[in-house]
């Protein structure tokens, strides 16, 4: 498409190319709606009784589909196949695994358009959201494969000992654990699923993936990806089920070697816990949710700062773990702040989020549309106000849809909304007398995901310095607190936001899914 690199950065102003494909494949789609779909165990489809129907969150009149529900025997059936698949992935050739992904990277780059289309309909995401979705795996895959082949497979030689009588060789290298466990969010069923698969797989493990009730299709999707690229049977198995019953017993299940988990704080506080309290400790990469706050000193171009809030606080409806929810402006510009913030605020074109002019679509679930409101009740109380929104929406064509206005709440610093994580259209706003003051309060949550700024060019690296985040942006027109992309931004959290330290697609985020064995061999 004439040289354009789709990312969460340039997803704002893409060729027509990209559109006509998008439209061509949501009229295609259709023919899919309604069918049955299976669990994905040991190279194959399994049916059960129990499915769960999914709707489309625009319109809950349309029916996506039926999907296999998953109990502790399909569990248990998933862990067993990847056991017995383990052996032959972990002996085979770092380079045909590497080749392996890279074809997985191939089909879902052709299927592009086709598995955006279903993330729509399945997720509520506009089209430039559910697209960059989709395309962030095929970055997944390209970039795992690439440091495997740039770090020769994690295997390095080391000096020999300084032995005169004696040649010691010595070398360090990285193996796969064994049978890895990905729980995947709602919220991006396709990305935060085949993100970790990718590093996962090319690393040497096999893998059991349990996708949300919610959005069950993202995952058969990505499995017939995996499939197709010729990923032995019972390498990567796909459940769906509740996670207090399904995904409880597949953190438990005494097969499994190590976990990646994205979600809330407290279940991922859970699922690290239980790892450590095993015989012996399992690795748990956890991404835990964010509160992430911007600051907004008096120096700041407040255009350009609420273009960039907007599109953070706003963006898939607030339901990003790196949505924007905290403002914390300068007393002597929030008035002009808030101005233009209603000026962008009311130019959001809310509708069916497959539609081209369309940028926010519905929140993702009934849980969410009713927390929406409860929000909005509670920023009524305690001395907050709505400055803008604060509705469901029913207007025509939205009545069936779980809409929600776009909201902007002022509140005292000491409201209890402050400290929790909403995840849906709402950010709220506090006035502060000093850069320092807003500091303070920015890293006053038990959340370090990521952080925005807007000041000066002198005013940045004190930001930078400061922050308590790991994925930081400044002046960033593009999104105050979204956007990360692989090869550009690592996304990880700190403190209650990850447990690792370690990015999504950074240099150290690959090495995780690995062990190290230093090998000492004394020559004959």
């Amino acid at each position: 498409m004439s040289g354009f690199k789709l990312t969460y950065s340039t997803m704002f102003s893409p060729p027509r190319e990209l559109h006509t494909r998008f439209a061509k494949a949501v009229d295609s789609l259709a023919e899919e709606f309604g069918k049955r779909h299976g669990l994905f165990i040991n190279g194959g489809d399994v049916h059960k009784e129990a499915v769960t129907a999914k709707s489309d969150p625009a319109d809950q009149d349309r029916t996506l589909g039926e999907f296999s529900l998953a109990d502790e025997t399909d569990v248990d059936t998933a862990v067993m196949a990847a056991r017995r698949a383990y052996p032959a992935w972990r002996g085979t050739p770092w380079q045909q695994r590497v080749a392996i992904l890279k074809k997985v990277a191939g089909l879902v780059e052709e299927r592009l358009y086709d598995i955006a289309a279903a993330v729509s309909f399945e997720v509520g995401k506009n089209r430039m959201e559910a697209l960059g979705e989709v395309a962030e795996v095929v970055e997944f895959c390209n970039l795992y494969a690439r440091q495997m082949e740039e770090n020769n497979g994690y295997d390095r030689v080391l000096p020999d000992d300084p032995l005169p009588d004696f040649k010691s060789h010595n070398r360090s290298v990285l193996k796969p654990y064994g049978v890895w466990a990905v729980v995947a969010p709602f919220n991006y069923p396709f990305a935060l699923a085949g993100g970790p698969v990718a590093a996962a797989l090319v690393a040497g493990n096999t893998v059991v993936l349990k996708g949300a009730v919610e959005t069950p299709w993202s995952g058969q999707l990505l499995a017939q990806c995996i499939k197709d690229a010729g990923v032995p049977d019972g390498v990567f198995n796909y459940l769906v089920g509740e996670g207090a019953t399904v995904g409880d017993a597949l953190i438990r299940h005494d097969g499994i070697d190590g976990v990646t988990f994205t979600g809330s704080y407290e279940v991922g506080m859970h699922i690290g816990r239980s790892q450590w309290a095993r015989a012996f400790p399992r690795p748990c990469i956890a991404e835990m949710g964010g509160k992430n706050a911007v600051i907004v000193t008096a120096a700041a171009d407040l255009a350009v700062a609420a273009q960039g809030i907007v599109r953070s606080a706003f963006g898939m409806s607030g339901q990003k773990c790196s949505a924007l929810s905290r403002i914390y402006v300068d007393a002597r510009v929030a008035d002009g702040l808030i101005g233009q913030l209603r000026i962008a605020m009311r130019n959001i074109k809310i509708g069916d989020p497959r539609q081209e002019d369309t940028w926010m679509g519905p929140v993702a679930t009934a849980k969410a549309y009713g927390n929406f409101e409860k929000y909005c009740a509670a920023l009524r109380t305690q001395g907050a106000s709505i400055l803008e929104g604060g509705a469901t929406l029913r207007a025509a064509g939205l009545e069936r849809g779980f809409f929600c206005a776009p909201t902007l709440a002022e509140a005292p610093l000491e409201h209890p909304l402050w400290a929790e994580e909403m995840f849906v259209p709402v950010v709220m706003l506090g006035r502060v007398e000093s850069p320092g003051q807003a500091m303070a309060l920015a890293n006053g949550s038990k959340f370090g995901l990521t952080a925005g700024f807007y000041g000066s060019d002198a005013e940045v690296e004190w930001f930078f310095a400061n922050i308590e985040a790991g994925v930081t942006y400044a002046n960033r027109p593009q999104g105050a607190t979204t956007g990360a992309w692989p090869g550009y931004q690592p996304f990880g959290g700190w403190k209650g936001s990850g447990s690792t330290g370690k990015a999504l697609a950074s240099f150290h985020y690959l090495p995780q899914y690995m062990r190290e064995q230093s090998q000492t061999h004394i020559e004959p």
